[in-house]
């Protein structure tokens, strides 16, 4: 019992927004690994296949500012309570399913249900995370739903071999389902409302502000285009990994179900580390240099390079185990880019960090759409499972370019008159 209490309270609350990323992300992944068995069932083609892959992220798209702006204006406990009981729902909906129509009506609940998470939670890390760590916190929960990437072909496939792909959907509603009741049980809005927060806790968090009444929308939205394109041309990349790498050890290398889903892990994995490193390195660069700039802009256009390095060997040779090595380079490189973007919103506008967030987050939902039924076009079109990756590595160059226009260091000031200029603050 006294180790119990002895654990911080601001480190309980980032142990559950970490699992709530593991479960929503294994409840977005774990079609990719059950498409071998509901494509069987209803005949899909591979287009089919993507539409079912991108239907959930309409929704996800259209409810990330709007989600934001509900989780800063009524709070994140609220917010994620309700959006974790709906996602819940319709990740138990989608075993129900009885052919593409009904698929597709689930995972678009899915998104509706997901859309405002991660704005929620980021309005949630910038009351309960110090300013100085960040980086790392949204490095280490963008880990955890790595891992739930890594888990899901595995454990797809041992619940597809002993029971059926259906029962995959069953397990992960009742997990999300359970996390629900845990968050309702243990978050409080305001750290100073917990009743295990510390002095020292509250010492380093930031210190609470008056809401602002009303968002700038459009000085906003501009200030946030930038960081938008670069997080699209980032979730480009993800979501070609996360609906086709399994089945593209499936299909290119003509494995079978189980060893497909180990080679999708050992990428998946890649992922882990390079998010948990990506947010203790802009948090150590930012501590070193005092320049958010370094820390943020160009360490994301350093790690867009190498990911692209990392993916032109595939362009050369088709072998199994290079292939498996430069899919997993290019996935942990593309990963470190998630704790110095997700930091951004925060860095630039702390008080409104939901909507900024949300904003950001538009460009990988859009991205989200359109990479798996394009993927999947060019799959069905051309017979090259390579050919994606080309697209992908021309949107890793733009990233690069781009990445220099974010300027986190211009904190975005609510309060200036409409038409003037952020002051520039670095270290903010």
């Amino acid at each position: 019992m006294k180790r119990f209490r002895a654990i911080r309270a601001t480190s309980v609350v980032l142990v559950m927004l970490s699992i709530m990323y593991f479960i929503t992300y294994l409840d977005r992944v774990n079609v990719s690994t059950a498409a071998a068995g509901f494509g069987k069932e209803f005949h899909l083609s591979h287009t089919e296949i993507g539409l079912v892959f991108s239907a959930f992220a309409y929704p996800y798209l259209a409810f990330q500012i709007i989600g934001g702006w509900i989780s800063d204006r009524f709070g994140a406990k609220r917010t994620l309570i309700f959006c974790g009981a709906l996602w819940a729902l319709a990740t138990l909906l989608t075993g129900f399913a009885g052919g593409l129509m009904s698929l597709l009506a689930a995972r678009l609940l899915l998104g509706l249900g997901e859309g405002a998470t991660f704005p929620a939670s980021t309005t949630a890390m910038a009351r309960w995370v110090a300013k100085e760590k960040r980086g790392f916190a949204q490095g280490i929960t963008h880990a955890a739903s790595r891992i739930g990437n890594a888990v899901a072909p595995g454990v797809i496939v041992i619940v597809m071999v002993h029971w059926g792909w259906r029962e995959a959907f069953y397990i992960s509603g009742v997990m999300s389902m359970l996390w629900v009741v845990a968050w309702a049980l243990t978050f409080t809005e305001h750290p100073a409302d917990h009743r295990r927060i510390t002095r020292a806790e509250l010492d380093v968090l930031p210190v609470p502000k008056p809401k602002v009444a009303r968002v700038p929308w459009g000085r906003l939205f501009k200030r946030m285009a930038p960081v938008t394109i670069v997080y699209f041309c980032y979730g480009w990349t993800l979501w070609l990994f996360l609906s086709w790498i399994p089945q593209y050890f499936l299909h290119s290398y003509h494995l079978d179900l189980q060893k497909s889903a180990l080679f999708a892990s050992v990428v998946f994995f890649a992922g882990v580390v390079g998010d948990t490193l990506g947010g203790i390195v802009t948090d150590k660069l930012y501590h070193h240099t005092g320049s958010l700039k370094r820390a943020r802009s160009w360490m994301v256009s350093v790690c867009m390079l190498l990911t692209l390095v990392s993916l032109v060997p595939l362009m050369f040779a088709h072998d199994l185990y290079l292939s498996m090595t430069c899919l997993a380079a290019g996935f942990f490189f593309s990963e470190m880019t998630i704790g110095p973007m997700w930091a951004i919103p925060m860095d630039i506008a702390p008080e409104h960090s939901g909507t900024a967030s949300g904003m950001m987050n538009t460009g990988s939902a859009l991205a989200a759409i359109i990479s798996p039924v394009a993927s999947g076009f060019l799959i069905d079109r051309f017979g090259n499972w390579e050919l994606p990756f080309v697209v992908s590595m021309v949107l890793m160059a733009l990233g690069v370019v781009l990445a220099s226009r974010m300027q986190p260091e211009w904190k975005f000031e609510f309060s200036a008159a409409p038409g003037a200029q952020p002051a520039r603050q670095a270290g903010v």
